[in-house]
């Protein structure tokens, strides 16, 4: 069959026939053809019907067996759809038959979430990294996409300009694939540095599957007013809001990319820039949802991509949303079973919000130290410093030097200039007490001071 296929616009406003194939160890195809039907939603599709198949091993030429192709070639008919979405990822080859086959546009899992994230990105490091991945996935499918070109002639003895025109275009291809992996790499070094700018500051970033809730948590904590819709991939760029912790002080938390069973290696690798908080935070807040059947499948599926992002080994904490839409008790019960240490919450009544900012505040702890900073008692500039980043328990005085009993994390810590303060580590059965006396002798704050620890309390997002 010769079909003329316009594979140039994306699924918006097409109806879509959705096709599973179950390999040994492969997800159930009903709970993955309804994570499929959901991405084929998001990008503006309608789902008019679906087709599953168990097999040991993929057809080399079409994916699916013949009888099965059939049958998908009479639904296609039946059904009048615009488009076959496959949730497995097919070579160039296999989509190209499948397409004479079937006479219609063929795309697999990988080419859709790829359109979904080029309608999502908003950012100019978004848009980029997005154009990487496509590019990177249509180099090996050029072929396919201009086999239009062989029915123009040309003179004897010259070269169709089909052939011309391919090899044209690949190069061009190729070399925009490199000037967008440089002015990537740039970013991230650029975006390495503005991270590493806020080292002074406590960070959490919020990882999880997508549609877990993290914007919808995000904007109960801080207050960011973070583009919240029930879709996959509803935002694709990293947004750090300042969280003040009740009784601990403020730290940097950032709202990240969702992750999906299955995410192509591609995307990872060109959304580097956009995870370097999840690279530089001091915890990491794995936000699952609680109500979704699939939920365990879902957890399993961040914390493979987290290790392929190598940054599985950080201090994380598991945070079980959704509960108001827990339908099933036992279900909940399992879980938290499974993840003892896990905090149950829900973002939009607010339940459990208390238990994960105390859970956050001990986890952060671990990372401070109870210390004593001798220094000039003039020296402004480091007392601001201090006030900004540490909690001063106690303050004494003897003649021009000043000794602070504080709580401060040990990365901010080694920050202090040696040559400026003394530090001494207090040990552990030293109680942090204020003395009356001492509090008498509290120096006023200069004005300079004030104004600094000010203009550190502002939010940096």
């Amino acid at each position: 069959m010769s079909t003329d296929i316009d594979r140039k616009q994306g699924v918006d406003n097409e109806t879509a026939l959705l096709v599973g194939v179950q390999l040994p160890g492969g997800s159930p195809s009903e709970e993955s053809l309804d994570e499929l039907a959901g991405l084929a939603e998001t990008a503006g599709a309608e789902v008019v019907a679906r087709l599953t198949q168990r097999r040991e091993m993929p057809d080399k030429t079409t994916y699916l067996g013949k009888g099965k192709l059939d049958s998908l070639c009479q639904l296609a008919k039946a059904t009048d759809a615009d488009v076959v979405i496959f949730d497995n990822e097919l070579s160039p080859a296999q989509i190209r038959n499948l397409e004479q086959a079937v006479g219609l546009k063929v795309l697999d899992r990988t080419e859709l979430i790829l359109d979904i994230f080029s309608t999502r990105a908003q950012t100019r490091l978004a848009r980029l990294a997005v154009e990487l991945a496509q590019l990177e996935y249509a180099l090996p499918r050029l072929k396919r996409m201009w086999t239009h070109l062989s029915r123009m002639k040309m003179g004897v003895g010259m070269r169709g300009p089909g052939e011309k025109q391919l090899e044209t275009d690949r190069r061009l291809v190729e070399k925009r694939i490199v000037d967008l992996r440089r002015d990537l790499e740039k970013i991230h070094r650029r975006k390495e540095r503005e991270v590493d700018g806020r080292s002074d500051h406590m960070t959490v970033s919020l990882v999880g599957y997508t549609n877990a809730g993290k914007s919808t948590l995000m904007n109960a904590l801080t207050g960011a007013g973070v583009l919240v819709q029930d879709k996959l991939f509803a935002t694709l760029d990293t947004r750090t809001r300042r969280w003040t912790l009740p009784g601990w002080g403020p730290v940097l938390l950032s709202d990240t990319v969702g992750f999906i069973r299955n995410l192509p290696h591609r995307l990872i690798a060109s959304f580097k820039a956009t995870l370097e908080e999840s690279h530089q935070a001091d915890l990491l807040l794995h936000v699952a949802d609680a109500s979704n059947p699939a939920v365990l499948d879902q957890i399993q599926a961040v914390y493979r991509v987290l290790e392929e992002l190598e940054i599985e080994q950080k201090d994380t904490l598991l945070v079980l949303n959704k509960i108001d839409q827990v339908d099933d008790p036992h279900r909940l019960a399992t879980l938290c079973d499974r993840y003892p240490s896990a905090v149950r919450i829900s973002a939009v009544t607010g339940e459990g919000m208390d238990q994960l900012t105390r859970a956050v505040s001990d986890i952060l702890s671990r990372n401070f130290a109870d210390v004593d900073i001798e220094l000039a008692i003039d020296n402004g500039r480091l007392l601001a410093y201090i006030a900004k980043n540490g909690e001063i328990l106690s303050r004494t005085h003897v003649e021009d030097r000043t000794t602070l009993h504080c709580r401060m994390p040990r990365k901010v810590l080694g920050r202090i200039d040696t040559r400026e303060a003394v530090i001494r580590e207090r040990s552990p059965d030293v109680a942090p007490t204020l003395d009356q006396d001492e509090s008498k002798e509290m120096p006023k704050e200069t004005a300079s001071d004030a104004s600094l620890v000010e203009s550190a309390a502002e939010d940096v997002a």
